[in-house]
Order: C-alpha cells, then sequence, then structure tokens
C-alpha cells in the first residue's frame, strides 16, 4: 500500500481509506453492518495496509463512530497506528432533523461543534482524532465561528488537522483566506464526490484543491455502487436507482460502463477494482474511500490499489464521461494558450 501526504500537511495516509457509512443500522438504509462484520473489515482492512479510517456523527447517529472504536479496541490495535477522521454538521436528533426542537443540535455553530467533537471523541474511544472535517456549508454561521471553533479543537490537541467536505470552490477559498488571514489553523483536505462517472470536481474544486496544497478525499467512489455494473440496462437491478437517485452521475454513464466492462475484461478484474484503480491514479487525488456491505466487496476494492492502469487506460476509461469546460474555463484556456513569458 503506498502512501501519500495530506496536501501540504506532513500527515501520510494510504491511497486507500476504509470508510464506516455502512456501519451501524440506519442512516438511509446504508447502514447495514453490525459490529462483528465491521470488525472484520476493519482488521482485513488493516492487513492490506489501510489504517486511514473515515466515519461522520451522522452516519446512523453515532453508531458509526461506536463501531469502529469497538472494533479497533477489540482489535487491540495502537491508537498512533492508525488515522481516524470523523466530521460534524448533520442533524443529530429527530427532534433538530424536523425542526421542531433541539435546533442547536446540527451546523457549525461554536456550540455544536465543540459539543459534537466531544461526542465523536467518547464514541470513538479516543481523546483525539487527527482530521476533523466539516460536512458541508451552514449558511446560518459565520465563517468566523466556525473556523475559531475548529482552531480551538487543534489547540486543545482535540483534532490534530482540519478538513472540509461538500463546499463549492467560492466557500472554499473564502474558508482558508479567513483561515490565514487570522492566523488559525487551516484545512488540510477536501473530501469530495469523484468518480469515474461523476466529473464536476475538475471545473473549479479539484484546481482549487491542487493551487492550495490541499489533500483530496474521494466519496463514494463508486457512484452508489453504479461502477460496479450491477445497475447498468439490461441489468436485474437497473431500476433501483430511479427510487433512490443518489449520489447522481453522468447522463452518458452507460458508454463509460461499456468502456469500463472492456477494460475489466482484458484485465482480468471486476469493474469496480477497475473503476477504482482508474479514480486512485488521476492526478490530485490523496485518498479513495472505499465502503462495503460485505467482505467480499471490500476486497473487491482493496485490489485497487494494487492494479497500475497503463496511460492508454486511463484515457480511454476516462474519456466518455469527460466534462466539457464550462465558462469561464473554456474562454481561460483559449487566453492562456499561446502565452509565453518574455524573456
Amino acid at each position: 500500500m503506498d502512501y501519500r501526504q495530506l496536501g501540504a500537511s506532513g500527515l501520510r495516509v494510504p491511497e486507500l481509506c476504509l470508510g464506516t457509512m455502512t456501519f451501524g443500522h440506519g442512516f438511509m438504509g446504508i447502514g447495514v453492518v453490525g459490529q462483528e462484520d465491521a470488525q472484520a473489515m476493519v482488521k482485513a482492512a488493516l492487513d492490506a495496509g489501510v489504517d486511514f479510517f473515515d466515519t461522520a456523527d451522522v452516519y446512523s447517529r453515532g453508531q458509526a463512530e461506536e463501531v469502529l472504536g469497538r472494533a479497533l479496541k477489540t482489535l487491540g490495535v495502537p491508537r498512533e497506528r492508525v488515522v481516524l477522521a470523523t466530521k460534524v454538521r448533520g442533524t443529530m436528533s429527530d427532534e433538530a432533523a424536523a425542526g421542531t426542537g433541539d435546533l442547536n443540535n446540527y451546523g457549525l455553530s461554536r456550540k455544536h461543534i465543540i459539543q459534537a467533537a466531544d461526542a465523536s471523541l467518547r464514541r470513538l474511544g479516543t481523546d483525539y482524532v487527527d482530521l476533523y472535517q466539516i460536512h458541508g456549508f451552514d449558511p446560518l454561521t459565520p465563517w468566523e465561528e466556525t473556523l475559531g471553533a475548529l482552531n480551538d479543537l487543534v489547540r486543545s490537541g482535540k483534532a490534530l488537522y482540519v478538513g472540509a467536505s461538500n463546499l463549492a470552490a467560492r466557500q472554499l477559498a473564502k474558508a482558508l483566506a479567513t483561515s490565514e488571514y487570522r492566523g488559525w489553523s487551516r484545512f488540510v483536505s477536501l473530501q469530495a464526490y469523484y468518480s469515474l462517472v461523476a466529473r464536476d470536481l475538475e471545473h473549479e474544486l479539484l484546481p482549487l484543491a491542487r493551487e492550495e496544497g490541499l489533500g483530496v478525499l474521494t466519496w463514494s467512489p463508486l457512484s452508489g455502487g453504479y461502477l460496479s455494473g450491477k445497475y447498468r440496462a439490461g441489468t436485474p437491478d437497473a431500476g433501483r436507482r430511479s427510487h433512490f437517485d443518489f449520489p447522481r452521475y453522468a447522463a452518458n454513464g452507460e458508454d463509460a460502463l461499456a468502456v469500463l466492462e472492456e477494460v475489466s475484461i482484458a484485465r482480468g478484474e471486476s469493474m469496480a477494482t477497475v473503476a477504482l484503480a482508474w479514480l486512485r491514479q488521476q492526478p490530485g487525488v490523496t485518498s479513495v474511500i472505499i465502503g462495503a456491505t460485505r467482505p467480499e466487496q471490500l476486497a473487491e476494492n482493496l485490489r485497487a490499489a494494487d492494479l497500475e492502469l497503463s496511460p492508454e487506460e486511463l484515457e480511454r476509461l476516462g474519456a466518455p464521461a469527460r466534462p466539457e469546460p464550462m465558462y469561464p474555463q473554456w474562454m481561460i484556456q483559449q487566453q492562456s494558450g499561446g502565452w509565453r513569458p518574455h524573456r
């Protein structure tokens, strides 16, 4: 398992990260993995060299954090041996979700961040997390309040680094500038949706992350299982995505799947393994967050760490769903194409 620097920080993480959204019971029907199976997956990940684990307090309302924490403790894994990442923002009670009460139990206010961080540490069974991430944008809370609270967590030692997830480019840029102006701990990473058939990140966020020295952690790298081939046209489960269309993917996804299948057959690997290998080799990607509901799925995903695709294969796989430049990107490209520095 190869390691990469997490952005401009000194933290090194493996190219694959085990996501725990499936741990526990609940969370939009995705949480289906109990303690015993989760522990087996954590061990399999560690055995493969994956010592980076991503979770969130909102995953089955804290159950995923509890399951992960118990698994690491039962396996006797030293705390310093792993990199733990969790997230804050989501609603943590039915009342908060309904907007009928407990209204401070979500969002990115100082109150919620500090309380949520302490709760996550208790559930994980640790006194610090390596990476504490905001799970999205909070339109009700000023950036100064959110970033100040995150900085205090770093100063207190409860978080070693802070990161962001699901932000627009303008929001991420403003947060980075605010932290730098205030002299606060700066985001070291961006966790974002990116896959072979979901390439919106390439318009603004991926270039911004590369320019600003942010590590990129990709969630749902198989687009909700679509890139495994089980939902493609003509399969028994093809209609399932019409009932739960998350996350979205390109309209020409079937074209990408056709090429993915051809490369997979030629390589003797599953479509999921090849899709993950393609993503792992994309410029700017630090670590691909993989998840599973069954051990065999996890084993298939872990094989992506050892699969090196040729430049020709990378180009062939990426061509069908490559996004067209939007304005002003195409104008910037056109204006900059012939520019040469004076000597």
